[in-house]
């Protein structure tokens, strides 16, 4: 007789899985109107970007955390910053800039997640045997790693909002904003400040999963008769 599969549907129903569909859909809307409408969609994407607490804080309150739920916030995350760049990348010279952001976002979460199952670890952000104090602060604080991660968001839709041409020097539009003694360079500099440690951060996560993945292979090659 076959085994009966269990239901899928309580699941996909959990109210933290729920926000994570809107935050989906809020992203689809603001990039529909990233170039028609910057205001708006910076409202969208960074109403989008908070409610990546919201999904965490229903998960815990109501006991709804779930494998699913973590995969579709992270991919989320990664696609919605991913997307950001890529346009920031078509607006600013050099665009390599932002593209090597991208690549390295990517990379490091796509590690830290493979290294994560790899360890037999129940979460990406149990890294209480890393060797970095960085590293192991940045997830073992929620306000330390809120500030990174609002930092890096902020920055770029900055970027995006103060913009005026379609080929903008990045460098010259950083300093003529910073040079500006008004509350948006005092916002631009405190967000490039926890973008470059969240950068760091993810170099230091790249190579501590890509550590527990060689490791992975040495010992199954000593496991080998």
């Amino acid at each position: 007789m076959a085994k009966q599969r269990p239901a899928t549907l309580s699941v996909y129903l959990y109210i933290p899985n729920i926000v994570g569909y809107m935050r989906v859909l809020l992203n689809c809307i603001a990039f529909s109107v990233c170039f028609s409408n910057k205001t708006l969609f910076s409202l969208l994407y960074f109403f989008s970007f908070c409610c990546d607490a919201v999904d965490g804080w229903c998960a815990r309150k109501f006991n709804q955390v779930s494998t699913f739920g973590a995969v579709l916030d992270m991919v989320t995350d990664r696609v919605s910053t991913a997307c950001l760049l890529v346009i920031l990348s078509q607006i600013y010279r050099p665009s390599l800039v932002f593209l090597s952001l991208l690549a390295l976002d990517i990379a490091s979460h796509w590690l830290q997640m493979y290294s994560t199952f790899l360890s037999g670890k129940t979460s990406h952000k149990d890294v209480k045997d890393s060797t970095s104090w960085l590293f192991r602060l940045y997830y073992g604080n929620r306000m330390f790693m809120g500030y990174c991660c609002v930092s890096c968001e902020v920055l770029y839709i900055i970027l995006l909002l103060i913009a005026t041409n379609q080929t903008e020097n990045l460098m010259n539009v950083v300093v003529k904003s910073l040079m500006q003694i008004s509350p948006l360079s005092l916002l631009l500099a405190l967000s490039i400040f926890g973008w470059s440690i969240k950068q760091i951060i993810n170099v230091i996560q790249m190579k501590t999963a890509a550590d527990v993945c060689v490791l992975y292979d040495i010992e199954k090659q000593h496991k080998k008769p």
